[in-house]
């Protein structure tokens, strides 16, 4: 039996894949769908897609499911969605992230996209809001995701467990987004720690070990996406330039409206790709 008085994933005992399948249950139960196909976390300015996909079946309060608890950050709405798509299949759009600069530990960062693999998806869509690196990125542009430098020292995989990463952020998947948006560019993304901004020193580092995103989520949660066995897309949209590229101060307040500009482009862009998948 799991604790009810605090979050099960920080005791250390707690077998965070058993409190997935409980969580799995507890969507299932929510919901009244058995099954989910394909899962999205929906980052910054990634919100608006949700009301394209398809049809929403329910909507609950992330903090109802074990293991989740409310978003820290604005601009993430706490919940998690079971939409029916067009072909019938089901997504389970998720929009309770937790961010590893919370302090909450990389379990319960990861627990969304394990809890997401275990109500059956197969596919794992994640996008996020992030800085550019190449200049010609502005805000407002969504970039797919061709690979990671995780810079946080840290990971979602524990003991000797050996994970291949190779084609994390699957060519398959990329490829047909590119069927629908041909003009998609691609780029390495690099989590740093956060919750500060890079120094421009560090983003010219970012550059040199080959990055051309820079932002704080993503990484973990891809390797623990490989190791549920899921296949990854991932998607950044440019909120702003990286800090030395863009030669004004830095804000969350930026990226925010940076978000909402675009959403409505953006939206539909993922509608589509999840369309096709």
């Amino acid at each position: 039996m799991l604790h009810t008085s605090t979050n099960p994933l920080d005791l250390p005992d707690t077998d965070p894949f058993e409190v997935a399948r409980d969580a799995a249950g507890r969507i299932a139960e929510l919901t009244g769908v058995e099954r989910h196909d394909i899962a999205l976390t929906l980052g910054s300015g990634w919100g608006k897609a949700a009301d394209l996909l398809g049809e929403t079946v329910a909507e609950v309060p992330a903090a109802e499911v074990v293991g989740f608890s409310a978003p820290a950050v604005p601009g993430h709405v706490g919940s998690l969605r079971s939409i029916r798509l067009a072909n019938g299949k089901h997504a389970l759009v998720i929009g309770a992230r937790t961010h590893y600069y919370e302090g909450h530990g990389v379990r319960r960062v990861v627990h969304s996209v394990r809890t997401a693999a275990a109500t059956g998806a197969s596919v794992m869509v994640l996008t996020n809001g992030a800085g550019g690196i190449k200049e010609h990125w502005t805000p407002g542009t969504p970039v797919l995701i061709s690979d990671h430098i995780n810079l946080t020292a840290d990971s979602p995989l524990e003991g000797a467990t050996f994970v291949d990463l190779t084609d994390l952020y699957s060519s398959r998947l990329r490829g047909l987004a590119r069927e629908v948006d041909a003009s998609l560019d691609e780029g390495v993304y690099v989590q740093f720690r956060g919750p500060q901004y890079e120094t421009p020193a560090e983003v010219q580092m970012a550059k040199t070990i080959g990055g051309h995103i820079v932002g704080m989520s993503t990484a973990l949660e891809a390797i623990a996406a490989r190791q549920a066995g899921m296949e990854i897309l991932g998607f950044s949209l440019i909120t702003n330039l990286a800090a030395g590229i863009q030669k004004t101060p830095l804000s969350h307040a930026e990226v925010i409206e940076a978000g909402k500009n675009a959403e409505g482009v953006i939206g539909e862009l993922l509608a589509r790709v999840v369309a096709s998948l």
